[in-house]
């Protein structure tokens, strides 16, 4: 099975926070950002950019976790959180190499996303056509060699040979 990431298409997305106000008032019935488990980040002045897990293939976070709070479900990928046993001792966001984890003050334990367990809220939400889509890398990379390809053709198309 091929894992699945949310990407994002800088050059599509405005920066709205549409995508992390669905997050939080999906997951912790708020609507307030720092809830939320993707965040944009503004790029100025080439854009913004939303990020979350990219499913790591050695998880860092899981391998520092010092109370086991974290594991990795072997065939999406997706890194679940047990509230439980998680103290928040902050390890695991200080080792992510994409800020993708974040700390819930009021549950006090980390924040990753599950991508809605298939189906993420962010992706619907988000007004931009394509800003934000639910992919495995393969097709994000034949998207983007196709359309590497069709913007060479139209170059090629108007030169005068």
């Amino acid at each position: 099975m091929q894992r699945r990431l949310i990407f994002c298409d800088s050059d599509k997305c405005l920066g709205c926070l549409i995508c992390e106000l669905a997050c939080s008032a999906v997951k912790e019935k708020s609507a307030n950002p720092s809830l939320s488990r993707i965040h944009v980040v503004n790029l100025e002045p080439k854009g913004s950019m939303a990020l979350t897990c990219v499913l790591c293939e050695d998880t860092p976070c899981v391998r520092v976790c010092p109370r086991k709070a974290l594991r990795q479900n072997n065939e999406t990928g997706v890194v679940v959180v047990d509230e439980d046993r998680c103290n928040g001792c902050g390890w695991c966001f200080e080792l992510c190499p994409f800020g993708a984890i974040t700390f819930n003050p009021y549950k006090k334990a980390v924040m990753i996303c599950d991508f809605c367990d298939g189906d993420p809220e962010c992706v619907k939400y988000c007004p931009f056509n394509g800003a934000l889509t639910f992919s495995s890398i393969e097709e994000v990379a034949y998207g983007r060699r196709k359309d590497v390809f069709m913007k060479l053709l139209k170059e090629l198309a108007g030169r005068e040979v």
